[in-house]
């Protein structure tokens, strides 16, 4: 896992996962689809924002077949692995969505092992236990119940919201979504960050003024050739 050093996660952590997308975008000269899609929801926004890196899993929460992998393989896992981590796990059952595949006593167990957050392509349940735990939940949805509940892989690489997570990625996720930031671009990406918030926030001055004039937008464009 190529971590990064504290100073620069906290400084990812001051900043939303759209001005992290166009930085990154901006470093690499192209826009990108590293980002979750719609179907996976905040579902504790004021929490606030989460920066880790992956720990991949795939559990299937009704199908009645023996576990692949034993729920203690993955926990030991999450222990011998330093932090910020972030929980991305998938049901992959073959009725995905209709059974739980996060609670809350994953939440208070995961956070006392470094996890920070949870982004889960399938259901979570006890949302209250969870926000207890003070662990940000991401998800596709709320169901108050499950099966057998067996883990079929972790570390591996799962696509999830529409995104593709290898074990050790960097995340950040806040209440638009998820991002993936390459590691190797962090330092360009924080200072891409803090040169659009500058741009941004001349423009809302400019829309924001009592006397505003649609000259001045213009002139603002014309100014970031």
């Amino acid at each position: 896992m190529n971590q990064i050093d504290a100073e620069m996660l906290n400084r990812l952590k001051m900043l939303d996962s759209a001005t992290v997308f166009n930085a990154t975008a901006e470093v690499q000269g192209k826009a990108n689809e590293d980002y979750t899609g719609p179907e996976i929801k905040c579902l504790l926004p004021e929490l606030g924002t989460i920066v880790g890196y992956a720990i991949t899993a795939e559990a299937t929460p009704l199908d009645p077949k023996p576990p692949d992998l034993s729920w203690d393989d993955f926990y030991d896992h999450l222990n011998d692995t330093p932090g910020p981590m972030i929980t991305v796990m998938k049901d992959s059952d073959d009725r995905p969505n209709r059974a739980a595949i996060f609670g809350d006593g994953m939440a208070h167990s995961q956070k006392a092992l470094g996890v920070v957050g949870a982004v889960i392509d399938g259901c979570v349940r006890d949302l209250a236990g969870i926000k207890s735990a003070g662990l940000p939940i991401f998800g596709t949805g709320l169901v108050p119940g499950h099966g057998p509940f067996h883990l079929r892989s972790f570390r591996e690489t799962i696509i999830v919201g529409q995104v593709t997570i290898n074990n050790g990625d960097l995340l950040l996720g806040d209440m638009d979504g998820v991002v993936k930031i390459p590691t190797d671009i962090v330092e360009d990406v924080l200072r891409a960050a803090g040169e659009i918030r500058a741009r941004e926030r001349k423009f809302f001055h400019i829309c924001d003024a009592p006397d505003f004039d649609y000259e001045n937008v213009k002139a603002w464009k014309e100014n970031l050739k």
